[in-house]
């Protein structure tokens, strides 16, 4: 696989986004970094660029169309045209959906599926201009199986898997190709503040329930998509690939 491939990640300051950000620059291809946490974004890219790898950073709100075209404007005059898109950024929340406010609701429908719409759109002229190019959409098990408590999670991620099927067929005979990873539990910081929080239970607890009987990791996640990627995966396109340890097989 080329090297020279300009990849964006959203959600790239930790979990599943900073270790798929990390086998991609490890892999030698320049990467930009998208978050809205901006002490992560400084800390992680500043601690990439010092192994010497080519990584960018940019505070963006995937909910925002203006900021992402911004920072895709510097991605191109910085790095080049986009080839590879893994758009991962995304909230969670245990709320009851009787108690779940208008407001609530839209802000997890903006950043959950319009951010990936902003995040995949805006990159699809450099693709298609190229006749090659590779979209990975982060989605979730819950989209699936169904979540208690996260309904409203669970619909905006429906909405991804629908997104992804549509646009690998739209894009298939333009060299673009589009898949979806669901994943079930990843250690991540997300899941540790769920744990906190008393609205997630315990890894080691759902892990008992999970046919590969631990959580996922974000290098599980992100040798997934290191595959997606490749040209080997070229006749792939349209997939919902589980990984998720059995947890969900259907």
């Amino acid at each position: 696989m080329s090297t020279d491939r300009v990849v964006v990640v959203t959600g790239g300051a930790s979990g599943i986004g900073l270790g798929v950000v990390e086998r991609f620059a490890a892999n030698g291809h320049p990467v930009a970094m998208l978050d809205v946490q901006d002490a992560a974004l400084k800390t992680e890219s500043e601690r990439l660029r010092s192994q010497g790898f080519q990584v960018l950073s940019y505070k963006v709100d995937v909910s925002s169309r203006e900021q992402v075209e911004a920072a895709y404007a510097s991605v191109r005059e910085q790095l080049g045209p986009i080839a590879i898109v893994v758009a991962n950024a995304g909230i969670s929340e245990g709320i009851a959906f009787a108690d779940v406010s208008v407001s609530t609701w839209q802000r997890m429908i903006d950043i959950n599926l319009t951010g990936v719409f902003h995040t995949v759109q805006a990159a699809l002229p450099d693709m298609v201009a190229a006749k090659w190019g590779r979209i990975i959409t982060i989605s979730s098990h819950a989209a699936q199986s169904g979540a208690a408590d996260r309904a409203h999670y669970s619909a905006a991620k429906a909405g991804v898997i629908g997104l992804t099927r549509g646009l690998a067929r739209e894009y298939a005979a333009q060299g673009i190709t589009v898949n979806t990873i669901p994943p079930s539990v990843v250690a991540t910081p997300m899941a540790e503040q769920g744990i906190q929080l008393g609205t997630f239970p315990p890894l080691e607890v759902i892990a008992q329930h999970i046919p590969i009987p631990r959580p996922g990791t974000p290098e599980d996640i992100a040798a997934a998509c290191e595959y997606l990627a490749s040209d080997g995966a070229s006749y792939v396109t349209g997939v919902v690939l589980p990984v998720n340890g059995g947890m969900f097989i259907g």
